[in-house]
Formats: C-alpha cells, sequence, structure tokens
C-alpha cells in the first residue's frame, strides 16, 4: 500500500466531517492522541484507519486515502449496520468486536483495530458500564490474568478509561504488542502486574515508556461454560 500523506488526509476529513482537531480523530478512532500525533510526525496516515472512518462516517475509501473518487456520505457517523439488518433501536447499541487479541501472557501481536463482528445491547444497560461510544469487544489469549479472567474470555474495554488504576484490569500496549494486565507506578517506572502467580510482573522504564499506553479497561466479561 502507498503511503498515505498526513496532512492532505486530515484536512480531508476537517472538510467532510464533524472531525475539528487531532483528538476529535484520535476519539473517532479509538486510539491514543499519540498515535495520531506519530503519524503527523511521520508523515504516514496507517491504512487500517480508512476502512474504521470511511465506515463511520459514510465517506468513500478512495477519497479518503487519496482525494479522488468521490467522497460520497454527509460526513455525520454512519448507522452501524449488520449485513441484511436494520440500525441498532434507539434503545439499543451495537458494540463492536476487533480482530486485536489481549495476551494475558507474552504478548499479543495482533493489534489490528479492525470490527469482525458487532453485537447489540441495551443503552441503558451499557451506560452503566462506561461511555457506549468508546465500547468494544476483543478475544483473551493466554492465563496470566486466571482465575479471574481466564484463556478465551472475550472482555468489554472501555477505551474512554485510560489512567492508571492499580485496582483495575487494563489493556496495555507496549511497542507493537498487547496486553491484559493491572497496571502501577513504580518509581519513575510503570509494573504491569498479572494475577496468575506463574506469571512474572513485567517492569518498564526509560524509553520503553515511551511506547508505553493505555488501550482502556475492562468492564465486563463474556465467558462460555465448557
Amino acid at each position: 500500500m502507498s503511503i498515505i500523506p498526513f496532512q492532505p488526509f486530515f484536512q480531508r476529513l476537517l472538510t467532510a466531517t464533524d472531525i475539528a482537531s487531532q483528538r476529535d480523530l484520535a476519539d473517532a478512532l479509538g486510539v491514543h492522541r499519540s498515535a495520531v500525533t506519530q503519524a503527523k510526525t511521520r508523515n504516514a496516515v496507517p491504512g487500517k484507519w480508512i476502512l474504521p472512518l470511511s465506515r463511520r462516517y459514510a465517506l468513500s475509501p478512495d477519497w479518503l486515502e487519496s482525494g479522488v473518487s468521490g467522497r460520497t456520505g454527509r460526513g455525520r457517523p454512519a448507522p452501524n449496520l449488520r449485513p441484511g439488518r436494520q440500525p441498532a433501536r434507539e434503545d439499543a447499541v451495537l458494540i463492536p468486536k476487533v480482530a486485536a487479541r489481549l495476551c494475558a501472557g507474552g504478548g499479543s501481536f495482533e493489534a489490528e483495530a479492525v470490527p469482525v463482528a458487532e453485537y447489540l445491547f441495551p443503552r441503558q444497560w451499557l451506560a452503566r458500564m462506561g461511555s457506549p461510544a468508546a465500547l468494544v469487544f476483543m478475544d483473551v489469549v493466554g492465563d496470566s490474568m486466571e482465575p479471574g479472567i481466564r484463556d478465551g474470555d472475550m472482555v468489554l474495554v472501555d477505551q474512554s478509561r485510560t489512567a492508571i488504576s492499580p485496582h483495575a484490569v487494563q489493556a496495555v500496549a507496549v511497542l507493537d504488542a498487547i496486553y491484559l494486565k493491572r497496571v502501577e507506578r513504580r518509581g519513575d517506572g510503570i509494573l504491569l502486574h498479572p494475577d496468575n502467580p506463574a506469571h512474572p510482573d513485567m517492569e518498564l522504564a526509560g524509553d520503553e515508556l515511551d511506547t508505553f499506553r493505555i488501550i482502556g479497561t475492562v468492564v465486563w466479561l463474556c465467558r462460555d461454560f465448557r
């Protein structure tokens, strides 16, 4: 895929959507603001941003990527649709499940934030869980958070809750890997702590902290009885 220059891409979003700042872009994508800053610094937009934005704002992916082929749509968030289904009712919300998988162990490199499924939940119930617009489902791989969270569980993550909370279980990114851990500040560094005593803590310090971010906080989990 060819490189997508940041500034023309961002200008297209400013003119065609309700996005008015880099913070708005990060919120629309469900990523940390640093990801947008890095894209601007590198002058290269990640290709995986195109499809979620085109779906959200009913815009042509080709137009978002290169400015060619009419933009289509009206630049307002598009309704979430499932193939052959009607849009979610006013009292319900479709929550996406993304391809990224949270590793409760050595770290998962499956970090794509591309939706692979959607689940319909009552809006009132979701509001108790967190910010409905920031909620996303992710699969868990590994046993480092057992017994509370097990290999194969699916967790609901509130991406608006990105402050360190030692008593919470949080989805975190370090370099290109993502983990499910408890997060604590330890002096000038960060400690990633598993619940399973068979797994060691991870200590981050120095330059490692530049690659660390909290994706969100786990607020609920789904489990098959098997």
